[in-house]
């Protein structure tokens, strides 16, 4: 299996178009720095790609990633076989609006998300002739298809993550119902042929015993990285919400992601979906070192890891 992390960074990318914090002044001085907004590709045989959500720069992240170009010779062709959507964030689905040109793929949410984009009528752009949305139930495995209707080789377990919902719809009427679960989902997806699996969850508010249990010796996992301290958009005056209030684990602390996931025997720890005001993007900081020396990853763009 082969997983390449597309984009990195959390909602609005680094650097932000519009902030002038540390990151962002060194991100505009250095692209090496600059990260797009979190998706990832996944594939069992290197030809064929699932996303696991839509980020706004998708477009951007295909031109940067060969394994995702149309293959040669052919007029109308893409890799894509589908998206695999966590949540109903605009950082999760707007990418799907890049992706209207008439090419076949399947949709997969939650019937909460997938209630989310009926409402919303921009998403029609997409022929359900040609991108069917297919709801997915947590706890469930399954396989997701080719277009032409063949086994993808991927075996896909969706869970429930203590997270909340899209931020816009706060204090609104949900289009999926009230229910608790669904919109926020992390997701374990196996090679079926090898039996090595990847962790993926873009948003986590906290480690659960029994999220220890599920990611206990994992060969790859891809956690939310969004906030390097709680407090962090307050302190830096960037926001008026902590990371919980927003549905993050911190990195750090006792009750952070280093520490609630040190000693499960995870052989590779990335971090994805890392805001800008988070300063474990600099290469030469005190956080950066710290989540190093705890065996995390801080991925650019374009990091692939074959399992």
């Amino acid at each position: 299996m082969r997983v390449v992390v597309l984009g990195a960074a959390a909602g609005g990318g680094v650097p932000q178009w519009n902030c002038g914090c540390e990151v962002c002044r060194a991100a505009f001085a250095d692209p090496t720095l600059a990260r797009t907004q979190a998706s990832v590709a996944v594939s069992a045989d290197g030809r064929h790609w699932f996303l696991i959500n839509a980020s706004p720069d998708l477009r951007q992240q295909i031109v940067a990633t060969p394994q995702l170009h149309p293959k040669a010779g052919a007029l109308r062709h893409s890799p894509i076989a589908g998206v695999i959507l966590t949540n109903g964030e605009v950082d999760a689905v707007a990418g799907l609006l890049s992706m209207r040109e008439g090419s076949p793929f399947a949709i997969y949410a939650h019937a909460k998300v997938l209630a989310i984009l009926k409402v919303n009528s921009i998403f029609n752009v997409l022929d359900e002739k040609l991108v069917p949305r297919r709801s997915i139930e947590i706890g469930r495995p399954f396989e997701p298809m080719l277009p032409d209707a063949t086994p993808s080789g991927l075996d896909v377990v969706a869970f429930a993550v203590p997270s909340k919902g899209a931020w816009y719809l706060e204090g609104r009427p949900h289009p999926g119902g009230e229910a608790a679960d669904g919109d926020t989902l992390g997701l374990t997806i196996t090679d079926k042929a090898t039996g090595q699996s990847v962790h993926v969850l873009t948003a986590c508010a906290r480690v659960t015993d029994d999220l220890k249990a599920r990611l206990a010796g994992a060969p790859l996992l891809l956690f939310d990285g969004t906030v390097w301290r709680d407090d962090e958009l307050i302190a830096a005056g960037l926001g008026r919400k902590t990371g919980q209030a927003m549905g993050h684990i911190a990195m750090s602390g006792e009750d952070g992601a280093i520490a609630a996931l040190d000693g499960l025997g995870i052989a590779q720890k990335l971090f994805v979906h890392i805001n800008n005001s988070n300063p474990a993007l600099l290469c030469d900081s005190a956080e950066r070192r710290a989540a190093e020396t705890a065996g995390w990853q801080i991925p650019a763009d374009g990091t692939e890891v074959t399992l």
